[in-house]
């Protein structure tokens, strides 16, 4: 589903844009999508009705849907340099250590982009795919870096890197759901260790 965008925004709209979604995004991670209304939105926000739509004509739908941008990048900023190579295993090692980082640093548990998906699939599922394809594009990441190592020989020959990297991610996002229900970063290390574990399985 296409994303509605507000007119072409001057400097000072846009940075008034963006405050509005980084307070919106920790409203809706603390409370849902469900139990956050726009009124709640405006309040914590400080800004109007009118001012909403402004930025946002798609309404709570658009909004919600720039939060998931937000929460994407935020995510994935926070595994950088690592994310963007994994080419050697110390660079997955890296890799790991910024995620159990990044999210024991957080005052909520659990990964945002995953919970608004899943929380998106029942009332809105095309909002919902939109969101899931920060999850793709977080998995891929993950995959190309498998693919540099087997390309290097790190990997073997026969080691198939999309099957590998879903795993790994399967693993990250198990993690984080037992590490939201037990408000407890252990399950999150123990799901990643057992991935890299199950990763150099795969080693030349």
């Amino acid at each position: 589903m296409g994303v509605m965008t507000a007119t072409k925004l001057t400097p000072k709209g846009a940075a008034t844009r963006e405050r509005i979604v980084e307070a919106a995004a920790d409203l809706i991670l603390a409370r849902g999508v469900g139990g956050t209304s726009l009124d709640d939105i405006r309040a914590g926000t400080a800004t109007s009705k009118s001012q909403l739509f402004h930025y946002f004509p798609g309404g709570k739908s658009e909004l919600v849907g720039a939060i998931a941008a937000f929460q994407a990048e935020r995510v994935l900023q926070a595994q950088r340099p690592y994310l963007d190579t994994l080419d050697t295993w110390e660079a997955w090692q890296g890799w790991r250590d910024s995620v159990i980082a990044h999210y024991g640093s957080q005052p909520h548990w659990g990964c945002p982009i995953g919970s608004l998906a899943g929380e998106l699939m029942g009332n809105d599922p095309a909002r919902a795919a939109d969101v899931a394809e920060h999850l793709n594009k977080w998995r891929g990441y993950l995959q190309a870096g498998a693919e540099r190592m087997r390309e290097s020989g790190l990997l073997r020959a026969d080691a198939d890197p999309e099957r590998l990297a879903l795993s790994v991610f399967a693993s990250l996002q198990g993690g984080l759901l037992l590490t939201q229900t037990m408000c407890s970063i252990e399950p999150l290390a123990a799901a990643l260790d057992g991935a890299l574990a199950t990763l150099r399985d795969s080693a030349a």
